[in-house]
């Protein structure tokens, strides 16, 4: 997760191609319930820092560094196109009750579309950071970019050239990974 960025442009072209790889994510029943906002110039780029920040003028560290991206990609679901395609004939059910979903797959499903945008980005030689939209913020997120009331927000990647830097504290420049022995467990779980 880069937190910082160059100031150069993105081709548009890696963008597309991370977009294209992302519609290649699973999707539960191939609902494809997703869409992506996509912010590639500076002033639809700083209309989202207006729409989801406080004060866009005087930015905390993190803030500011992120704030250097000149691309933002803000992934959507729609929770009403799972609950519609799992209500057809092929699907036996006969209502839209959210109730039989153990999880949101639309929000899990965008959350994997988001995964193949950061994969392909860091392929190209690129750096991106996949963070949350303040709640409080969503609203004006919508309103600013029309978003429709039947897709929301999961989060927002920015993209961009990525600086050397040294992390932040909960980065892996930081802080080690996890051996795998302690997150991997095969036939039951073990060591508690």
């Amino acid at each position: 997760m880069v937190r910082r960025y160059a100031d150069a442009p993105v081709d548009r072209a890696v963008v597309d191609r991370a977009l294209r790889n992302a519609t290649h994510a699973p999707s539960a029943g191939f609902s494809q319930g997703w869409a992506f906002l996509v912010l590639d110039s500076p002033a639809d780029v700083r209309r989202y820092w207006e729409a989801t920040t406080d004060d866009i003028d005087a930015p905390d560290s993190w803030l500011a560094g992120l704030m250097t991206a000149p691309v933002v990609v803000v992934p959507c679901s729609s929770k009403a196109a799972y609950l519609a395609r799992y209500a057809e004939p092929d699907k036996g059910w006969e209502d839209r009750a959210e109730a039989r979903w153990p999880k949101p797959f639309w929000d899990m499903d965008a959350a994997m579309a988001s995964l193949l945008i950061l994969q392909t980005v860091v392929d190209e030689g690129l750096g991106a950071c996949f963070f949350g939209v303040p709640p409080d913020r969503v609203t004006a997120l919508r309103s600013t970019f029309a978003i429709p009331d039947d897709f929301d927000p999961v989060g927002a990647i920015t993209i961009g050239h990525r600086l050397d830097d040294t992390g932040s504290a909960g980065s892996p420049a930081r802080r080690a990974r996890k051996p795998l022995d302690e997150v991997v467990h095969r036939g039951r779980w073990t060591g508690r």
